[in-house]
């Protein structure tokens, strides 16, 4: 399992555990993580599952496709250099420990 770290806006932090192979937003979802609604259930037709993933993370992920950008365009909270689509982000066992900041709203 691969350990998962949520900070949410006000600054509570709670951790959750996902199986290699799903997708960050199914492992929040699975766990209950307040702040990602997940609506489209990880189809990449809405901007409900933005996180923003914090270093050394950030930088070792493989970059947002043209689609997973195109949704960034759309997300409620404001967007960084640092923000990503929880349902495009595979988990594998290199992301155990990894920790996304959760904006202060979805909508």
């Amino acid at each position: 399992m691969i350990t998962i770290h949520f900070i949410a806006a006000d600054g509570r932090a709670t951790s959750a555990q996902g199986k290699p192979g799903k997708s960050l937003m199914e492992a929040a979802v699975a766990a209950g993580i307040d702040g990602i609604a997940a609506d489209c259930g990880g189809l990449l037709t809405c901007a409900t599952c933005h996180v923003h993933v914090q270093e050394p993370f950030a930088s070792s992920l493989p970059p947002p496709d043209g689609e997973e950008l195109g949704m960034l365009e759309f997300t409620a909270a404001p967007r960084t250099a640092a923000s990503r689509l929880s349902c495009q982000i595979k988990l594998t066992p290199a992301l155990d420990g990894l920790t996304v900041q959760l904006p202060l709203t979805q909508y």
